[in-house]
C-alpha cells in the first residue's frame, strides 16, 4: 500500500507537466487590426471635434469676460448682474458639455471596440480549444512573468484564427 502511494505521489506532479499552457498579447493583435485602426481614428477625430466645440466655449466665455471687465465701470448695478448671470450660464454650459463629450466618447469608444474585443476572445477561446490548453493567459493585462519553456506563445495562432473568422 505505501509503494502504491509513493507511486501515485510521484506520478502525479508529471501529469500537471502533461497540461498546456500558453500566452497571448491581445493588445497587439488589437492594435494591428485594420477595424481597431479605423475605429481609434473615429475616435480621434470625435474627440478633436469635440476639443474643438469647447475651445470655442471658452474662447467666448473668455472673450465676454474681458469685455465685461472693461465696460464694467460704465454698467447700472441691474446690466452688471445680467452681465454675470450670462456668464455664469455660459460656464455652466461649457461644464456641461464637457460631461457630455466624456460620456459620448466613453459610449462610442465602447460601441467600437467591444466587438472587436469579442472577436480576439472567440479566436483565443478557438485556439484553446483546438489545442488542447488548459489556459491561455493575456500578457498585456499584466502578468509579471510567464514561463516561455512550460507556455507556448499562441499569439500567431490567434491572428491566424481571426483571419479564418472575418
Amino acid at each position: 500500500m505505501k509503494k502504491l502511494v509513493l507511486m501515485l505521489m510521484l506520478f502525479a506532479p508529471m501529469a500537471t507537466f502533461a497540461q498546456k499552457f500558453g500566452h497571448v498579447d491581445a493588445q497587439s493583435i488589437m492594435q494591428s487590426m485594420p477595424e481597431f485602426i479605423k475605429a481609434r481614428g473615429d475616435l480621434e477625430a470625435q474627440s478633436k471635434q469635440y476639443e474643438n466645440d469647447l475651445k470655442a466655449m471658452q474662447d467666448e466665455i473668455q472673450r465676454k469676460s474681458d469685455d465685461y471687465e472693461k465696460t464694467k465701470s460704465t454698467m447700472n448695478a441691474t446690466k452688471q448682474q445680467e452681465t454675470e448671470t450670462e456668464i455664469q450660464q455660459l460656464i455652466q454650459k461649457y461644464q456641461q458639455a464637457y460631461q457630455d463629450n466624456q460620456q459620448a466618447l466613453q459610449k462610442a469608444q465602447q460601441e467600437k471596440i467591444q466587438p472587436i474585443t469579442e472577436k480576439i476572445m472567440k479566436a483565443i477561446d478557438s485556439v484553446g480549444k483546438a489545442g488542447g490548453y488548459v489556459y491561455i493567459m493575456d500578457k498585456s493585462s499584466g502578468i509579471p512573468y510567464i514561463s516561455e519553456t512550460l507556455s507556448k506563445d499562441v499569439t500567431a495562432d490567434v491572428k491566424a484564427e481571426m483571419n479564418k473568422i472575418k
